[in-house]
């Protein structure tokens, strides 16, 4: 890994009660505003650089309740979302939780009969079924969500994928992932893990299932249902079906966030299980002009870089450009992150690394 230097990310005080800063679990970055979530709240967060150039600190944080824009689809508003990707285009700041089931731990006071049944219990959080799409304006000289805008006439509201056709209704039928919808994300479970936007396209990485070492991208084209002007529905493609399925050859790794650079995507990937490594960072080349299902690999699909991991710590989750465009440099977020990225002062340590030209 080229690591050019660090940036320290500076919570508030509710938000270092929540844990967010060490749950990091996605991160966009937009101009001189950085957007983050955790995976243990129903929030988007806001920091502000400090120099918009070269920033060495985010900080002057601002937390966004997203049951203050959408209708969350669980009976507590405040219940985790396990926000998993943003991407940032044109007038919105997009959102995905990831949509998978999770399996509760033995921990350390739990033995026998009861450790295996704890083991046992498999639960979801409607909360976690989310994609949605937030309006963004200027606000005191800074993005900032909104329930509503206008842009050259038209308004736009704050929308979300419905749960009539949410993502696991949308695949109960798939011949690949259909299986896998009723097996917790840790498990090689349905789990998305980073979001990408172009133009009417939507890109969702799947950290699981990985399939004989294959990972999945969803495509799709979500539109706003004019009569219902808060609800996303997806606009089918040729063949039919509202969606498209793209399969990775990442060396058996999953999909961890994806970012946009150009008419390229850079997918972040590690383990789809609860491993520590390896972590690297690819790149697909030309993804936004591919026009059918692809299998991507070979040439059209390049390893980048080797990105660090820990033991039992420093888990790569969030992956955003930084800096001017020809400069190449992507910051690196960590969920679990080491001690030493944790400071005194209550900051934790973002990395910047340098990308190959």
């Amino acid at each position: 890994m080229t690591l050019v230097h660090t940036v320290r990310l500076r919570f508030g005080d509710l938000s270092r009660a929540a844990a967010t800063h060490t749950n990091l679990s996605a991160v966009r970055v937009d101009g001189r505003v950085l957007w983050i979530a955790g995976d243990e709240t129903a929030t988007v967060e806001r920091l502000v650089a400090d120099d918009p150039a070269q920033p060495a600190e985010y900080a002057d944080e601002r937390t966004f309740r997203l049951a203050d824009f959408i209708d969350l689809p669980g009976p507590d508003a405040d219940e985790e979302a396990d926000i998993e990707g943003l991407a940032r285009t044109g007038h919105f700041l997009w959102a995905v939780g990831s949509h998978s089931l999770r399996r509760k731990q033995i921990k350390v006071r739990h033995d026998g009969d009861k450790a295996l049944r704890r083991l046992a219990r498999v639960e979801g959080q409607e909360n976690r079924q989310v994609l949605l799409r937030l309006p963004i304006a200027e606000v005191d000289g800074l993005p900032t969500p909104v329930r509503e805008i206008v842009v050259d006439g038209e308004h736009h509201r704050a929308a979300q994928l419905d749960k009539r056709d949410g993502l696991r209704t949308l695949l109960r039928h798939d011949a690949h992932l259909a299986p896998f919808l009723a097996i917790p994300g840790k498990d090689n479970g349905l789990d998305i893990e980073g979001i990408a936007v172009s133009g009417d396209r939507v890109y969702l990485g799947l950290r699981g299932p990985v399939l004989r070492g294959w990972a999945f991208v969803l495509e799709l084209r979500p539109y706003v249902d004019p009569a219902e002007p808060g609800r996303l529905r997806l606009r089918p493609f040729d063949d039919g079906l509202e969606y498209r399925k793209h399969v990775l050859d990442l060396d058996g790794l999953g999909v961890r966030d994806l970012c946009p650079d150009g008419d390229d995507l850079l997918v972040l990937a590690g383990p789809t299980m609860s491993l520590d490594g390896p972590v690297r960072i690819y790149r697909w080349h030309g993804a936004y002009r591919v026009a059918m299902p692809a299998v991507v690999r070979g040439e059209v699909l390049t390893r980048e870089l080797e990105i660090t991991y820990g033991e039992g710590d420093d888990h790569a989750e969030g992956m955003g450009l930084i800096g001017r465009p020809g400069d190449k440099l992507a910051m690196i977020v960590f969920d679990s992150p080491a001690a030493v990225r944790l400071t005194d002062d209550g900051a934790v340590i973002a990395d910047v690394v340098r990308l190959p030209r």
